[in-house]
């Protein structure tokens, strides 16, 4: 069976400045993986070519056995959904009127969507459970339930393999962790998830698997108890940490120090 995604020796340059140095890295179906790396790492470049959204990299990727560039926006669309950090439409528009924008690549020419649709997005609702608020506004939701939307939206799309661009962002540590046991659910359904965040502790306690991302390349890969560790923070971040053990799994300790005068990265 095809991985859902294979990328070889991805390179990406923006002018004369490659941020990409040759990634290799496979998704398999119903995986959650977790991409960590500092600011400036690639990982939102990475996730634009793997989007199609930047077609001028080298190397291979294929999406579903199918190579990313040979694929037209429709055709990505019915392969790949993305959720972005945060979406503030321009006109107030209903939950279910946003849900619905993912089954837009389905419907031919200038069509409505009809009866199939609609029970498409409100299937999609209820998978992440806010079927009750298909007809409250979406501007008018809180951080945590606009994201839950935005993740319908990706699933109304219907298919198997979504890209997060740091979708817990922006949203109060309740949130965070409410956002995340959807996606956990989401993963254990048989979706292949890949996901960005600046949050590591996240990722140790959702992810299945972490792919670290340093300077352009992959320099860890493979579960978080064997990736997480006080050496591969301190490289990441630059700062110091411990693990510690607790009953509900291992916790990140930041080693501060008062007055320390710690440039910002």
């Amino acid at each position: 069976m095809n991985p859902m995604i294979e990328a070889k020796n991805v390179r990406f340059s923006y002018g004369k400045n490659e941020v990409l140095h040759g990634v290799d890295f496979t998704a398999g179906e119903g995986q959650l993986i977790a991409v960590l790396g500092p600011n400036g790492a690639g990982k939102s470049t990475l996730f634009r070519c793997l989007l199609g959204l930047y077609r001028s990299y080298r190397g291979s990727i294929t999406i579903a056995g199918r190579e990313g560039k040979s694929l037209s926006p429709r055709e990505m669309a019915a392969l790949v959904a993305y959720i972005p950090q945060t979406h503030t439409p321009t006109f107030h528009y209903t939950v279910l009127e946003m849900v619905l924008m993912g089954t837009t690549h389905q419907v031919r020419g200038l069509q409505s969507p009809g009866e199939r649709e609609l029970g498409i997005a409100r299937e999609a609702l209820a998978q992440v459970g806010i079927a009750g608020m298909e007809r409250r506004s979406y501007g008018q939701l809180s951080g945590g339930e606009q994201q839950l939307v935005l993740i319908a939206r990706a699933l109304a799309q219907q298919t198997r393999l979504l890209i997060m661009d740091e979708p817990t962002s922006s949203l109060d540590y309740g949130n965070q962790l409410r956002v995340m046991q959807r996606v956990k659910t989401l993963a254990r359904q048989g979706y292949t998830i890949l996901l960005s965040s600046h949050n590591p502790q996240q990722a140790l306690l959702f992810a299945d698997r972490i792919l670290a991302l340093h300077d352009g390349v992959i320099c860890a890969d493979g579960t978080p108890e064997e990736v997480i560790s006080p050496a591969l923070l301190e490289k990441l971040y630059h700062i110091k940490t411990r693990l510690a053990e607790a009953e509900e799994g291992r916790l990140i300790v930041p080693m501060l120090k008062e007055d320390a005068d710690v440039p910002l990265e």
